[in-house]
């Protein structure tokens, strides 16, 4: 183990009764990415919640979390709606960007004609991507991706996946997402840690 490792010890969570996952261990290192691969309610989405301090796992430790700066993509896209993409891109950037910096990041996955829209007027596809520029316009040293090329065609999956590796290549990056495809975009080694639920 590593001093900036971040590690988990024999996670478990359960909800009213019903376990979730149980003595779920992982070792993540800075400058690697890792896809966690397994069907829809097998705790994925939990375990990021845990990681983000939003969850309390039941038992057990996770070591290197303290102090970690953490940026994050939901399954579901959370943005100012009635805004523009700069504005939205404002919102979280603490760094003093002018428009024309803000325009020429925005444009490695939106098209200018877009960037003076709301987003209320964006395909869910053209959303993912304004999520995922927010994500990574935030200092992080954990990148939490859950299903983060939803909606995207293989074009823009490809561009999304270069800016991410671009911006976590000395990171920790942890995503779920359910094709080795996916995983193979983003360089990441397969994790399987939901017990039995594995198809790789």
């Amino acid at each position: 183990m590593k001093n900036n490792d971040l590690i988990l010890q024999k996670l478990s969570k359960s909800y009213h009764g019903q376990v979730v996952f149980s003595d779920l261990s992982l070792a993540l290192s800075p400058g690697n990415a890792y896809c966690l691969m397994a069907p829809s309610g097998t705790g994925k989405t939990t375990l990021f919640r845990i990681l983000m301090g939003l969850e309390t796992p039941d038992s057990g430790t996770i070591d290197g979390l303290k102090n970690l700066k953490i940026s994050a993509v939901f399954q579901e896209d959370r943005l100012l709606e009635g805004y523009d993409v700069l504005t939205n891109l404002r919102f979280v950037c603490r760094q003093r960007l002018s428009d024309a910096e803000l325009s020429a990041y925005a444009a490695a996955l939106l098209p200018q004609n877009a960037l003076s829209q709301p987003v209320c007027e964006f395909s869910g596809g053209m959303k993912r991507r304004l999520s995922l520029l927010r994500a990574l316009l935030v200092p992080f040293d954990l990148l939490i991706l859950d299903e983060p090329f939803n909606g995207l065609d293989s074009e823009n999956r490809k561009k999304a996946a270069a800016l991410v590796r671009n911006r976590a290549q000395d990171k920790i990056l942890l995503f779920a997402a359910h094709t080795q495809e996916d995983a193979a975009l983003l360089g990441a080694e397969i994790l399987c840690p939901f017990d039995s639920y594995c198809s790789v």
